[in-house]
């Protein structure tokens, strides 16, 4: 698949006005984002870019700042070498579980090791978002229990979730390159025992968790949040991750509406995971 690589200069070129330009970026087919030394670099399949969209979105930035920006086609190529030349390093999660690729060879020794070459998909955890989900898990008895990593992306949560015992385990993407992506991911890791969808949330018609993890963005999980509580039965979980803390109420609001009750949350560099159980 070839690529638009779009670099956006900003100024400032401040973490926090990289972090709303990736959120926005990604709401409208944006994929995957490297730091720059001028501000951002972001990457969109050609079939999806919209120059409109993107003009529309820079002007109604919700941060005060100047953006300029400029693209470039990228060719079909070997992913994993970029990411191994320009940026994904391993990471590790509460000294337990440690994400790398297959092309990491010094890494940390933890209970879960995890192998990700996440081509052009997002969540190698290293994003705000992923960590914190990751986390949330890791202090969880998933085991026996059936759940669903919805937006999948690279399959690191279901991945994990399927390493602490859950099952049955279901991961969906509607990105037609982050399903190929968390097929390889899955095989990589040996957990074959995960079913993989592609398509969005009416997939889910019928079906039935313990838990589910949707880490994807505000917008889509105020639209599809009615069906995910549908799969819930009192007492299952539902954490919600791919949004900031001053979304934080208008997320509640919807999950009240749809009779879920947030009982916790979790902050990292103003991004937030969200813990909802069914009344």
């Amino acid at each position: 698949m070839d690529y638009l690589e779009i670099e956006f200069s900003l100024f400032p070129n401040e973490e926090y006005v990289q972090d709303v330009l990736s959120a926005e970026l990604g709401a409208i087919g944006f994929e995957s984002f490297l730091p720059s030394e001028s501000g951002l670099v972001a990457y969109c399949p050609i079939n999806v870019y919209d120059e409109k969209n993107l003009k529309e979105l820079l002007e109604r930035f919700p941060v005060e700042a100047k953006i300029n920006y400029n693209l470039k086609l990228v060719k079909a190529q070997n992913w994993n070498e970029e990411w191994e030349k320009h940026y994904f390093e391993p990471i590790v999660i509460e000294n337990k579980c440690v994400i790398r690729s297959s092309f990491h060879t010094q890494v940390p020794v933890c209970e879960y090791d995890i192998l990700i070459d996440p081509r052009m998909s997002f969540g190698t955890g290293h994003h705000e978002t992923t960590s914190l989900m990751l986390a949330a898990m890791l202090h969880m008895d998933l085991h026996g229990k059936a759940l669903l990593d919805m937006g999948c992306g690279t399959a690191v949560l279901a991945i994990l979730g399927a390493m602490k015992g859950a099952k049955p385990v279901l991961g969906i993407d509607i990105d037609e390159w982050a399903y190929n992506n968390a097929l390889d991911n899955i095989a990589l890791n040996g957990c074959n025992e995960i079913e993989l969808k592609q398509g969005g949330a009416e997939l889910l018609k019928g079906l039935h968790f313990d838990v589910i993890f949707a880490n994807i963005n505000r917008n889509i999980l105020l639209a599809d949040m009615h069906s995910y509580t549908a799969c819930l039965s009192s007492g299952a979980e539902l954490y919600m991750s791919g949004f900031y803390k001053e979304d934080i109420l208008i997320i509640e609001a919807k999950a009240n509406e749809l009779g879920m009750k947030m009982v916790s949350f979790e902050e990292k560099n103003n991004w937030v995971a969200v813990k909802t159980v069914k009344k």
